[in-house]
């Protein structure tokens, strides 16, 4: 999973979008891989022809972002001018195409982001398990022999991610949906304050609550999506200080019957962060 940053360093050392969006149709379309359970819809034909005018206005120089021409994944919450926003279900199906693109999906293409297709989700938004009874449910990357779940409910956004189907990916977060997926699938997720990015043009869960965040390979990839769809500049992230840094540790519930091997992740987790001069302190939660 290359970062957003990485993918950017290799645009400009002459790498080509029309390179990037047809390595993601090639993952998409392998039989042995998941495109069938995490795409919905892919536009192969509008991203290859948006990847040749990006390609185009970089060897002129005049992209209007640096990350120009990258992929990304939309989940079939948002509306996609003259598509059918399903919300994973099949109730919607005979629904009318949406006039006009989401807002946030403007935002992205406004800085060159291609929408490549929409992602599968849990029907509605209505489960952290990320399961599609109606679509099928993409399977966790790490490990398909037992069919594990991606969790949800941005399930589809996820793996595409992981399967390099997609460099980011845009999604929805109410009560974990960008989150847990992330979490299941060892990528990024992030829910930004409520009504930070529009939420217009996106089928709601809970309009109190709703928030329209990225899924990507890394934090910085995260940010860089995040600026974007807030409509700021996309900036590096400054360092932040560890050093000092005071981290409370809940016990009892949060960790009992924790796996050995999710054990293992979390306590290498700690020491790093305690070799970078973070104080951890354990805390009981009754």
């Amino acid at each position: 999973m290359p970062s957003l940053l990485q993918l950017k360093a290799e645009l400009a050392r002459g790498g080509t979008s029309r390179k990037l969006v047809e390595q993601c149709l090639s993952r998409i379309d392998d039989k042995s891989g998941e495109g069938g359970r995490v795409f919905l819809k892919v536009n192969a034909a509008d991203a290859l022809a948006a990847a040749e005018y990006h390609d185009r206005l970089r060897a002129h120089g005049a992209s209007p972002s640096p990350f120009a021409g990258i992929p990304v994944s939309i989940k079939d919450l948002f509306d996609i001018a003259g598509e059918v926003t399903t919300a994973g279900s099949v109730v919607l199906r005979g629904a009318a195409a949406a006039a006009r693109d989401a807002p946030c999906v403007a935002r992205l293409r406004a800085a060159g982001f291609i929408p490549i297709g929409r992602t599968n989700m849990t029907e509605f938004a209505f489960s952290g398990l990320g399961i599609n009874p109606h679509y099928g449910t993409p399977l966790n990357p790490h490990d398909r022999a037992a069919a594990r779940i991606p969790g949800g409910s941005s399930s589809g956004a996820a793996v595409s991610v992981t399967d390099g189907m997609a460099f980011g990916a845009l999604g929805t977060d109410t009560g974990g949906s960008c989150r847990i997926p992330a979490a299941l699938c060892g990528i990024v997720g992030f829910k930004p304050t409520a009504h930070r990015v529009p939420t217009r043009g996106a089928f709601p869960l809970s309009t109190s609550l709703d928030s329209v965040g990225p899924l990507a390979a890394t934090v910085a990839c995260c940010a860089v999506l995040d600026a974007v769809l807030a409509g700021e500049p996309a900036a590096d992230l400054p360092a932040f200080p560890v050093d000092g840094l005071r981290l409370a540790v809940p016990q009892t519930m949060v960790l009992d019957g924790i796996e050995p091997a999710v054990a293992r992740a979390f306590d290498a987790a700690l020491t790093a962060l305690r070799k970078a001069g973070a104080r951890i302190v354990d805390i009981p939660l009754r």
